[in-house]
């Protein structure tokens, strides 16, 4: 069956960086696109950032365009998100998200459980 691990949330400091990782397996992962996704404390589910499936093409919502990086290691089945100069609106639930084709913005069908990113002083 599908699965998706998120690891690598943390505590960090404002202006500091962490890395996400999601190891994926169940699946042909170089065949989908992936995305990142987040969730703050009360607020509603928010559209990070996708990667085609071969890598060649990425996106970012707004929020954290220049400042996040989306990657994917195919023969590891595994989609990164390295996270730099973090603020205190970064904290959020991030999960991993298994998009609907080799494209991004089908939808999704398979989620991680999600890793916590709190980014506080």
């Amino acid at each position: 069956q599908v699965q998706l691990v998120e690891s690598g949330g943390d505590l960090a400091q404002p202006g500091g960086s962490l890395r996400l990782s999601c190891a994926a397996s169940g699946f042909t992962f170089s065949l989908y696109g992936m995305s990142w996704a987040r969730q703050a404390p009360g607020k509603g589910l928010e559209w990070v950032s996708g990667i085609y499936s071969g890598g060649s093409d990425t996106y970012y919502a707004d929020s954290v365009k220049g400042r996040f990086t989306i990657s994917r290691d195919n023969a590891k089945n595994t989609v990164y998100l390295q996270m730099n100069s973090l603020k205190p609106e970064d904290t959020a639930l991030y999960y991993c998200a298994k998009d609907r084709g080799i494209t991004v913005g089908d939808g999704f069908d398979f989620w991680g459980k999600g890793t916590l990113v709190t980014v506080s002083s």
